[in-house]
């Protein structure tokens, strides 16, 4: 399985991102896991990663401030030129969002929650 410099969460609740972070821990991904309440910290971050390094980030859509929705946006505004590996990890089970998600060719998968090993391991 593919290893990364980071493994970045961005979900603004806090146990979905403590068990997240366990559970990824767990299959020795990367030593380096990071989480975000907020979005805007996360593209933050980003910035100051080099551009060659590999990150994957598992994305929430339903945020308040910016949503995953924008933070796609921004990520494909600012980070054209990074080959990072995103996620949407959602607890929608609306058809019309894993549509939209589909729509970002950033975005190599839509997760619905709660994660667990064989969905990453599957997506992957």
């Amino acid at each position: 399985m593919q290893r990364f410099y980071s493994i970045i969460l961005v979900d603004d609740d806090p146990i979905n991102n403590l068990i997240n972070r366990r559970l990824i821990s767990k299959l020795k991904l990367t030593p380096q896991i990071e989480e975000f309440l907020e979005a805007e910290q996360a593209i933050e971050r980003i910035r100051e990663i080099d551009k060659e390094e590999s990150i994957l980030i598992f994305l929430d859509i339903n945020m308040p401030v910016m949503n995953g929705w924008d933070f796609l946006n921004q990520y494909l505004k600012e980070f054209k030129l990074r080959k990072d590996r995103i996620i949407v990890l959602s607890s929608s089970i609306d058809f019309q969002d894993r549509q939209k998600a589909k729509e970002f060719s950033c975005v190599e998968g839509f997760i619905e929650k709660p994660l667990s090993p064989e969905k990453i391991k599957n997506i992957l």
